[in-house]
């Protein structure tokens, strides 16, 4: 039996050796290598903490002590450690999920893995613990590098500095890296930090440092602690502005020193307020695949070769995201107002391409999606137009931006939005799904959602061209997949995919949902309904030709990938009434609730979004079997013949 397999929760760590909590370490990185590279998920940033979490489980008590990650790709450790030692279903329908989920076990606390939030969480935790008597908890937060550029991580400091009696421990793990190297001033600080000599030498000799414990230990740690003033006045060098913020700061500490790591961590629990211990990681640690991996260090892996680190999946089409690089790359080699910027993000968002060819061209602002948008708007007042690439999840930190910095300055900004609609395996915190129903109340504000990779370049091309409000330009994650031609265009640029003589059922389809809806005019028409199916391209504000063409069939059904509350399918019903068209209209989606982690399709068919189910309701609609009842065969006119204003519904 290994020691991983004894390992049934924190307190199974006391007793251990350190020679045992060594082989432990070693056990989980060659068990994480076997397991991730059959599953996929976030291999290196997870063997880069072996030590640190071991350290935190070892000194803190688990879940009585909340432990909060930032973000949670880091703590597939931290599972392994608290009794979920079978990685085998990680991410798949069903099985573990690939960040913390409070349904898993009771010691994951924050599910959400948006960066930038875990201090705020331990900020109100350790109030509320203070506040109720519990002064003998402690709260964790265990931050990444590239947590720190966002800006609620300050707002959060800045309160945390405010009240310096509670127990809070901030652990920032600094391997230079989120996705990418981490951007930014903070950046260069840590950087510094990270390489200078004084850090290498304890690097070098932290185990013999640390062995020698009691008084000269303490004594190091007093005088470490009195010459570096607490870690955001080292940042700034701004004694004035930041010397009274008592926030203490022990490191930097070899990360990959599991006693160094405990003896700090001890230190820390013992102060009685909040501090900062800074430890130094490397990603990948462990796995020379990962080590040398120079985009992102096998940050987030498919299905790979164990020995090699070679990928095993062999997609047989482009991705969404490097056919978006491509013709960006191409617009902007004929348009030098065109600039791109993204958070922290560069490569997953595409925008590679771009800054390989336009390095001056291309900005990342780090973790900060909300200062992106309003950059974007400055940039738009200068003459620039910006494109803005991000996850579909990732713009809703940035909603009031989009709203009162760019679209209330009618700012020419394309905000282009990766991973959008179910994304599968990352789970709620990541599915793209409330893009369409946030953004279309941005007054002004234009939504394009392309079909296939014909149409991703041409709606792109139109988006920059606009110049007097915000675009935005959403697809989903994977391969692109086959084209679909259109039969005919409307003047206003509406596809019709396939016309039927019977205008029995109109089906509006949103980006990659055409392919379904070509499935399910397939079987109605194998039923007698006549079916026809168009895709809008732009689907905010709705086309003026779709509205009179839905006036010409008895039902009008739209398939979208986003929540169906307040979806697309409520704003085309809301513009048929508008304009006196009354026929019925359903609005397929998903539902407003969060969805969990889990392959796409199966997710589909559990909400019903398969052709068969599809076609299955949209067949009773139409024979009267189930609301809304399709307006009746042979009617004349869609177009109501009540002049008075029609309320919107």
């Amino acid at each position: 039996m290994t020691l991983l397999e004894t390992i049934s929760g924190p307190r199974d760590l006391d007793a251990l050796s350190q020679e045992q909590l060594d082989q432990l370490a070693r056990e989980i990185r060659d068990y994480l290598v076997e397991s991730v590279s059959k599953t996929g998920g976030h291999l290196g940033p997870n063997l880069g903490v072996v030590e640190m979490t071991i350290a935190i489980h070892r000194v803190f008590d688990s879940p009585r002590d909340a432990i909060v990650f930032d973000t949670g790709h880091q703590s597939y450790v931290h599972k392994l450690l608290t009794g979920r030692r079978d990685l085998s279903t990680l991410r798949a329908t069903g099985g573990l999920a690939g960040y913390p989920q409070r349904s898993e076990s009771e010691h994951d606390i924050v599910e959400s893995s948006h960066a930038s939030s875990s201090l705020s969480w331990a900020d109100g935790i350790s109030r509320a613990f203070e506040m109720t008597g519990q002064d003998d908890r402690h709260v964790v937060a265990v931050v990444g590098d590239g947590a720190l550029t966002g800006g609620m991580t300050w707002e959060a400091l800045n309160n945390i500095s405010d009240d310096n009696t509670r127990n809070l421990v901030v652990v920032v793990n600094d391997n230079g890296r989120s996705y990418a190297p981490t951007i930014g001033g903070m950046a260069r600080f840590l950087n510094t930090v990270r390489t200078q000599q004084s850090y290498r030498n304890l690097h070098l000799s932290s185990r013999r440092a640390f062995d020698r414990m009691g008084e000269p230990a303490r004594a190091f740690y007093r005088g470490v602690r009195g010459g570096l003033h607490g870690f955001l006045s080292r940042f700034t060098d701004n004694e004035a502005l930041y010397s009274n913020l008592e926030i203490k700061y022990i490191g930097p500490v070899d990360g990959h020193d599991e006693h160094a790591m405990e003896w700090a961590l001890r230190q820390a629990k013992d102060y009685g307020a909040p501090v900062i211990v800074h430890a130094i990681t490397e990603k990948g640690r462990g796995y020379e695949p990962a080590r040398l991996d120079a985009a992102d260090q096998f940050h987030a892996v498919g299905q790979i070769d164990p020995e090699t680190g070679e990928s095993l999946e062999s997609p047989s089409a482009p991705s969404w995201t490097s056919v978006f690089a491509d013709e960006l790359v191409r617009l902007a080699e004929r348009d030098d107002r065109l600039v791109g910027i993204t958070a922290a993000m560069l490569r997953p968002t595409g925008l590679h391409r771009m800054a390989e060819r336009f390095p001056s061209r291309v900005l990342d602002v780090g973790i900060a999606e909300q200062h992106a948008a309003t950059s974007a708007a400055g940039l738009a007042f200068g003459g620039l137009h910006p494109v803005v690439a991000v996850y579909a999840t990732f713009i809703n930190r940035a909603f009031d931006q989009v709203l009162m910095d760019v679209a209330l300055h009618k700012a020419g900004v394309t905000f282009v939005l990766d991973r959008a609609g179910v994304t599968g395996p990352d789970g709620p915190s990541h599915h793209g799904v409330w893009d369409l129903s946030i953004l279309q109340v941005v007054p002004g504000i234009r939504i394009a959602a392309p079909r296939d990779s014909v149409r991703l370049a041409e709606e792109l091309g139109e988006a920059v061209a606009v110049d007097d409000g915000p675009t935005v330009l959403r697809f989903p994650k994977g391969t692109v997949g086959v084209d679909y031609d259109a039969v005919r265009r409307t003047d206003d640029g509406v596809d019709v995919l396939v016309e039927s003589e019977r205008k029995d059922v109109l089906l509006v389809t949103v980006g990659p949902m055409a392919g379904t809806g070509l499935e399910v005019a397939e079987r109605l028409e194998a039923q007698g309904i006549g079916a026809t199916v168009i895709d809008p391209r732009w689907v905010v504000p709705v086309p003026r030709s779709l509205v009179e063409l839905a006036a010409e069939y008895r039902i009008v059904v739209s398939l979208e990938d986003g929540i169906r509350v307040g979806g697309i399918g409520t704003r085309i019903r809301q513009d048929l009434r508008e304009a006196g068209v009354d026929t019925a209209v359903t609005e397929l989606g998903l539902p407003d609730e969060f969805l969990d982690h889990g392959a796409r399709g199966d997710i589909l068919e559990r909400v019903g979004l398969t052709p068969q189910h599809i076609a299955r309701d949209v067949t009773a609609m139409v024979l009267g079997s189930k609301l809304p009842h399709a307006r009746g065969a042979g009617a004349e006119s869609g177009v109501s013949t009540d002049t008075r204003p029609q309320p919107r519904v």
